[in-house]
């Protein structure tokens, strides 16, 4: 690496493959390849750099994209690993180890075939890094010199760690894709046979399709569900993004039950929930006398959850001073105790959550950059009920029949106008407020029909923006009013015993946001 870079400059170049690599559609994939290794070897000072990827037919690397300097002949495209360098291979495949060779020197006796390849194509110097997802070797980065020899410090090794699992997210999000597309095509040619067994298929799972909580059939869902399944079963971190109420915690929850540490409990931490000056003892633990009321030790979430997986719902509230230390644990697996030196080694699955925008929030400065491409190695996100629509006749069936059992008041009949409403409304709070809406409902109905009062105004809205001929009052002032009569109920109590978030089926924050947005103010009294 050049002498000049810094920690900002290779941020800056992690988050340029970033956004080339999963901010783009896949079409672009392939394009993107040339211009990130062309940037990589600027960046390291070297000549060549190539990408090979792994045939998932004799499992052996083969190069797709290669580079080099004018004046440099490219590492030939198509090249086997298996034949021009088999010991590096076997590295890369079977152990899944790095190759760093300063010198030919460094090569072992029995990598006899690879040293004549070094010869055969100038190579002076490289370092190799396999691209892993789990248990799977989706491919390898290499980076060499052709006119000189060079060591290669273990700061940047470590940075090139990071990139190729920048690939490994981007890898893993291309297959998705390939398969998304094939089922969506093969639900497509089965739509019309569907549709002639629609009222079986109601009656047979009147609840919808089930999965881990997840309630629905729409393609929004199905989506969400195949990218859960897809990453489950590997070690990568997770990044579920969506608004409030949308279940990031179930999906968390699905994708910790279908990996391989489901026989050890799913650790949970909320970083909303807690005040800044508890996080970090909450996350790390505490010794005895480290801080006034800390009366004996404390076992923080990650070492509960060593071998296990940790979710952190609202990881974009943590302090920026914590980011360091989740940074810290997430690169090396080591923190401290809150009050101790004695470092600490945890093997952690982390999923996290956040219905902030996160990039913007790192762009901005107040959420860390390489912490942010940390845990976006798998974003995963959830659409707002709104965008789901087509599910909600599930749902309404589903809470009906819970509230019947918890209630004991069994509803056997929801008007087509009602369900119409509900179908209608946009759902700011997305399924949580939907639940809560149901229950109150569940309770005021007199007899086995729904009875909807406190919907009534807003389904009418028709989630339009603007008042009609016939009078029809804008949603926005409907949900004025709504939002208004929740806080005086409760006192203007946001947060709380008894607060109107909950009431209405938002966080609090949720909430906050839309009372600034309609103008919401209390009035002062006297």
């Amino acid at each position: 690496m050049s002498p000049n870079v810094t920690t900002e400059s290779f941020e800056a170049i992690l988050a340029s493959i970033a956004t080339r690599l999963l901010g783009q559609p896949i079409e672009f994939f392939d394009g993107s390849i040339d211009d990130i290794l062309i940037d990589l070897v600027r960046f390291l000072d070297v000549e060549r750099a190539i990408f090979a990827e792994v045939s998932p037919v004799d499992g052996v690397f083969r190069s797709t994209h290669a580079v080099a300097i004018p004046g440099v002949a490219p590492f030939p495209i198509g090249t086997s690993g298996a034949d021009a360098a088999p010991w590096i291979n076997s590295q890369l495949t079977e152990k899944r180890v790095p190759v760093i060779v300063s010198s030919e020197s460094d090569l072992p006796p029995e990598a006899a075939l690879d040293a004549q390849t070094f010869r055969a194509f100038d190579v002076k110097s490289v370092a190799l890094f396999p691209i892993v997802a789990g248990d799977r070797v989706l491919g390898g980065l290499s980076f060499g010199t052709t006119r000189r020899e060079r060591p290669w410090p273990q700061s940047t090794i470590d940075r090139l760690h990071l990139i190729a699992e920048v690939f490994a997210g981007a890898l893993l999000r291309r297959d998705h894709e390939h398969r998304l597309r094939a089922s969506l095509a093969e639900v497509e040619s089965l739509r019309e046979r569907l549709q002639t067994e629609n009222e079986y298929l109601r009656q047979g799972s009147m609840a919808g399709e089930v999965f881990e909580g997840l309630i629905g059939e729409s393609a929004a869902l199905r989506n969400v569900i195949f990218q859960a399944e897809q990453v489950a079963p590997t070690d990568s971190a997770v990044l579920l993004l969506g608004e409030t109420g949308t279940g990031k915690e179930l999906i968390a929850k699905a994708i910790h039950a279908r990996s391989g540490r489901r026989d050890r409990t799913l650790v949970k931490v909320n970083c909303a929930a807690l005040p800044p000056t508890l996080i970090e003892s909450e996350l790390f633990g505490h010794e005895k006398g480290a801080f006034t009321g800390a009366v004996s030790r404390k076992i923080g979430r990650f070492e509960l959850a060593d071998r296990s997986t940790l979710f952190l719902d609202e990881v974009g509230e943590l302090p920026l001073a914590l980011q360091a230390k989740l940074l810290r644990v997430l690169q090396e697996g080591e923190f401290e105790r809150v009050g101790s030196s004695a470092t600490l080694r945890v093997n952690v699955r982390l999923i996290a959550a956040s219905n902030s925008d996160l990039a913007a929030a790192a762009r901005e400065g107040s959420f860390r950059a390489d912490l942010y491409y940390r845990l976006r190695v798998f974003p995963v996100e959830l659409p707002p009920l709104r965008a789901r629509k087509d599910d909600i006749p599930a749902l309404v069936w589903h809470f009906l029949a819970e509230f019947g059992a918890t209630l004991r008041r069994k509803i056997e009949r929801v008007q087509p106008a009602t369900m119409d409403r509900l179908i209608a409304y946009d759902w700011p709070g997305n399924i949580r407020e939907l639940r809560n809406v149901l229950e109150r409902a569940v309770i005021l109905s007199p007899g086995p029909t729904l009875f909807l009062e406190e919907l009534g105004e807003i389904g009418r809205g028709q989630g339009t923006a603007t008042a009609d001929a016939g009078g029809v009052r804008r949603l926005q002032d409907v949900e004025r009013e709504h939002i208004l009569r929740a806080l005086e109920s409760c006192d203007w109590r946001v947060r709380g015993k008894d607060n109107a978030a909950s009431r209405l089926g938002l966080n609090a924050s949720t909430l906050y946001s839309r009372m600034k947005k309609l103008g919401i103010r209390r009035k002062r009294r006297g």
